[in-house]
């Protein structure tokens, strides 16, 4: 994973805390791991990059349950090549990162207020964290994923219980399992984190 610098991520993160003041997108005892435990867990999506999808322009990722815009916001920021769509049923959240966006001048983000059955469009890749466990997600991701698209799950130490419980649905949906990726976040407790990828056949 290319060495993120927190110090890249400044005026994003006094923006975010500043929209954190006013409805709550993460605990007021996570503000302290925002950086750690939000921002650097999203952008070990970099992992998956490196290793399945070296050209990222023109690709469309749409991000499930985006509440306070993780994976989403990071995203835009590390791939402006990247078109990054926040999608969510909770239309406060989004005005958080629509202000958010302003301030730091994000073309590439665009925020959906909708349920994610309710969409027709296709993506390129779809993103889901913090969101449900892997076998309810995947009936929502995968119909909306292009023809050899990819879903990425971000996934605790359950990944491999959820994989096993979701395995004949994902299959049903067309999709195979074909990496999990993990990944520690830079904390001093042990954090194991796991990006399981889902391509669509």
């Amino acid at each position: 994973m290319k060495k993120l610098k927190k110090e890249n991520f400044n005026t994003y993160i006094s923006a975010f805390l500043e929209e954190n003041s006013k409805i709550n997108l993460i605990s007021k005892n996570e503000e302290k791991f925002l950086w750690e435990k939000h921002i650097f867990d999203s952008l070990s999506i970099s992992l998956f990059f490196e290793k399945y999808l070296k050209d990222l322009s023109g690709k469309r990722l749409l991000d499930i349950g985006t509440g306070g815009g993780f994976p989403a916001v990071p995203a835009a920021i590390n791939y402006p090549e990247i078109q990054v769509f926040a999608l969510d049923s909770i239309k406060k959240k989004l005005i958080a990162i629509e202000n958010i966006k302003a301030k730091l001048n994000l073309k590439n983000l665009t925020t959906i207020n909708e349920r994610a059955e309710n969409l027709h469009d296709k993506f390129d890749i779809i993103t889901v964290r913090a969101v449900g466990k892997l076998d309810k997600i995947a009936k929502y991701a995968l119909p909306l994923l292009k023809k050899n698209g990819y879903f990425i799950a971000y996934k605790s130490k359950t990944a491999e219980e959820e994989i096993k419980e979701a395995q004949k649905n994902i299959s049903k949906l067309g999709g195979k399992i074909i990496d999990v990726i993990s990944y520690q976040l830079p904390t001093e407790e042990i954090y194991e984190r796991n990006l399981v990828i889902i391509k669509k056949a």
